[in-house]
């Protein structure tokens, strides 16, 4: 009866402790999940995002009126507003995260969604049909 006792533990061990599951529904094996592996990635999309963010809110104030021929007022208007977004998707992304789909399928929606936000904000800038008059 030890034996099996000590068997159990050790197959208990194995696995996180937080019921954690993969991405086929089985529980994550503790060895390999996370670590520095998981937390490059983190890191890197991380630096990515706040390079591609810095880059877009240096120059959205010019672009705004400029590019677009919105007036002074407008564009300032708009940039606070699109901080205040961006201040607050945060808290919509925990949300949806710990209630509906888990941080991995969030993170990976958000990211696509971030992506093709920036995408379509470079089509505007180079595609010459996509400007206002």
């Amino acid at each position: 009866m030890a034996g099996y006792k000590l068997l159990m533990s050790n197959e208990a061990e194995e696995f996180v402790s937080d019921e954690s599951v993969d991405s086929k529904g089985r529980p994550s094996v503790r060895a390999k999940t996370g670590g520095w592996r998981a937390c490059s990635l983190i890191i890197g999309y991380e630096l990515v995002e706040k390079l591609a963010l810095s880059g877009v809110l240096a120059n959205l104030m010019v672009y705004l009126t400029t590019k677009l021929h919105e007036g002074t007022v407008s564009s300032s208007n708009n940039v606070s507003n699109w901080i205040g977004t961006l201040s607050l998707t945060p808290l919509h992304g925990a949300y949806i995260a710990d209630t509906y789909l888990g941080c991995f399928w969030t993170f990976a929606g958000f990211s696509c969604i971030y992506i093709l936000g920036v995408g379509i904000l470079t089509l505007t800038v180079s595609l010459g049909s996509l400007k206002p008059p």
